[in-house]
């Protein structure tokens, strides 16, 4: 078993050797065939290809940990702060890597996919971000952070330093799923196609929703329409 971070393992499975490549599919041989899924002149596969490469060989999920963990940690840390931003991730990856199986190959970057179940997973947690958004929205921006330990006080510094406590009292006020898509586009730094992949809806559905929420938050700051 391969530890990737925490509890989340990817067993090692020696995939069967195919001619013409080697072992584990990274660098086919001459005449390896297209199931490599490796472009001849890229130097890795997509997320896809790691993705399909793992229903055989499944230490190659592992691939898609390394690309993508740091960012979605730091999104739920954002969301929720450091106290949970381990558990989230972790359990993002294992969700993945336990469904990876149903992930359309024709789309190559996961991005999506991956933040789609971490927002699935912060919505669990909706209490603890609310009362993280509120606790945000009294405290002074340079509030001393006593009795948190040092690594999380940096991190709560910074959060407090990007979330501004007007801020965090209008996201407060928001529906978690109105929470979800706005800060899939807004921090996540998603596309409307890609948030609507993400939380499986329509794109139409992104463009409406993130007017009626930009709309509350205009009220919510008391900001002119450019303002948001």
């Amino acid at each position: 078993m391969r530890t990737v971070s925490g509890d989340l393992r990817f067993p090692s499975v020696a995939p069967a050797h195919e001619p013409g490549g080697s072992r584990d599919g990274t660098e086919p041989g001459p005449g390896a065939g297209s199931e490599a899924r490796i472009r001849p002149h890229d130097a890795e596969p997509s997320d896809a290809g790691l993705i399909e490469a793992s229903l055989t060989a499944p230490e190659r999920f592992a691939g898609v940990f390394d690309r993508h963990a740091d960012e979605i940690h730091a999104y739920a840390g954002r969301r929720l702060g450091p106290e949970h931003a381990d558990d989230v991730t972790a359990e993002t990856f294992l969700v993945a890597f336990r469904k990876r199986h149903r992930y359309d190959t024709s789309r190559p970057d996961a991005r999506p996919w991956l933040y789609g179940i971490a927002a699935n997973l912060i919505s669990g947690h909706r209490r603890s971000e609310v009362r993280r958004l509120r606790a945000l929205a009294r405290a002074p921006r340079d509030a001393d952070e006593r009795g948190l330990h040092e690594e999380e006080r940096g991190a709560e510094r910074a959060s407090a330093a990007a979330l501004r406590p007007a801020l965090a009292a209008a996201l407060a006020r928001l529906s978690s799923a109105e929470r979800d898509l706005l800060l899939l586009v807004a921090w996540a730094d998603l596309s409307y196609e890609e948030a609507a992949e993400a939380l499986k809806i329509p794109i139409g559905t992104v463009r409406s929703r993130l007017h009626r929420v930009r709309a509350k938050l205009r009220r919510h700051l008391d900001l002119p329409e450019e303002n948001v």
